[in-house]
């Protein structure tokens, strides 16, 4: 199986609230390599372009406000199945409502501010990287620690 990479954001809600490290640490201990990073203020367009699926619902304008109302730390994660992992790891989008011992579970209360953003699917991780990331941003890198993350027969 071949490695992919994935969009995951931090939101505004879990910079504010300190959780960055937990996040990141849950992350890279469960194998994922993280090749690129920015620790940002996002800029509205980049906002509605990210969140084009949602124009004209409901939630849509405050979703903007939300994400672009304080810094979010955006990150490119790589790994075996890296998008679906990802998406476990996560856990459901409201957090009252997510399983212990995923991000959301653990750590969120509502279904607006769920804390983090990740790519669900091929398509969309390959849109949401182009759109954050600029041609050489990410770090194709192996680390030391990868020949103890996947037995030979994952790759």
């Amino acid at each position: 199986m071949s490695q992919e990479t994935t969009l995951i954001i931090l939101k505004p809600d879990a910079v504010q609230r300190g959780l960055m490290g937990k996040v990141l640490t849950r992350l890279e201990d469960k194998g994922l390599t993280i090749v690129g990073g920015k620790f940002q203020m996002v800029p509205k367009a980049t906002a509605e372009a990210h969140y084009a699926e949602h124009a004209g619902k409901g939630f849509y304008d405050g979703l903007i406000r939300f994400v672009t109302g304080s810094p979010v730390l955006v990150l490119a994660v790589r790994g075996v199945n890296a998008i679906a992992v990802c998406r476990t790891l996560i856990g459901a989008t409201n957090g009252q409502k997510a399983d212990p011992g995923t991000i959301r579970g653990d750590f969120g209360m509502s279904g607006g501010y769920n804390l983090i953003h990740g790519s669900d699917s091929p398509e969309s991780a390959e849109r949401e990287l182009k759109l954050w990331f600029g041609d050489g941003e990410l770090v194709d890198y192996e680390p030391s620690r990868q020949a103890w993350v996947y037995d030979p027969s994952d790759l």
